[in-house]
């Protein structure tokens, strides 16, 4: 795991604990093999996060997310409306297109992923709430990046991956977030835009009704 995100060293490797826990329930083990984290620093980090709440023990002596995150993520939600409409508008057009979709904004030099839903299929595109991804690559980065209302990418984050994304917009016209339809190629074709556009730019406008 690429423990270099902010650049503080704790804090990267503190996330990097909270999000192999987010993946499955933990023991040490898990941790440091997930991590690639000193045991002794792993079991220090992991012990403090659970003193604050952000981690907690399972009747296996797993750690597992903590309650402190109910009320952080409650907060979060209340405190970014855009995230709190799109879950609704997002399961629709997973449910009208059968791939994974995504609501992203741009956070400085990245874009980050706040809601999304699932594809049902085994296999299938995965962005967890809360990721982090570069905006160099990839059709929601395009979009928030360039403004541009519409974009399909194929390959440009991952191999075998594509995507189309459209701009969500404010009342002044700025964009605001990025909704988007990813998966494997051989379910979007090499013309994502194509093929899933139209919809994506449908789920576009109810979310901007919404805010």
């Amino acid at each position: 795991m690429d423990l270099s995100v902010s650049g503080v060293g704790v804090i990267d490797k503190a996330m990097a604990i909270i999000r192999a826990v987010e993946a499955a329930p933990s023991t040490l083990a898990d941790l440091v093999a997930a991590t690639g984290i000193q045991r002794a620093t792993c079991h220090r980090l992991a012990t403090a996060l659970e003193k604050h709440g952000t981690l907690r023990r399972d009747d296996r002596g797993r750690f597992e997310l903590g309650p402190s995150l109910i009320g952080l993520g409650r907060i979060a939600e209340q405190r970014l409306p855009l995230a709190a409409h799109a879950g609704a508008v997002l399961e629709t057009l997973r449910d009208r297109t059968g791939e994974s979709t995504q609501l992203f904004v741009r956070e400085r030099s990245i874009r980050r992923c706040v809601a999304g839903a699932e594809s049902e299929h085994g296999l299938r595109t995965i962005v967890p709430v809360g990721a982090a991804l570069s905006m160099d690559a990839g059709s929601a980065a395009a979009v928030l990046r360039d403004g541009l209302p519409l974009v399909g990418s194929v390959e440009e984050r991952e191999p075998g991956v594509a995507s189309v994304s459209a701009a969500v917009r404010d009342a002044a016209g700025r964009v605001i977030a990025a909704i988007s339809v990813s998966g494997p190629i051989d379910r979007m074709t090499r013309d994502p835009k194509g093929r899933f556009g139209p919809s994506v730019e449908q789920a576009a406008r109810a979310l901007e009704a919404m805010v």
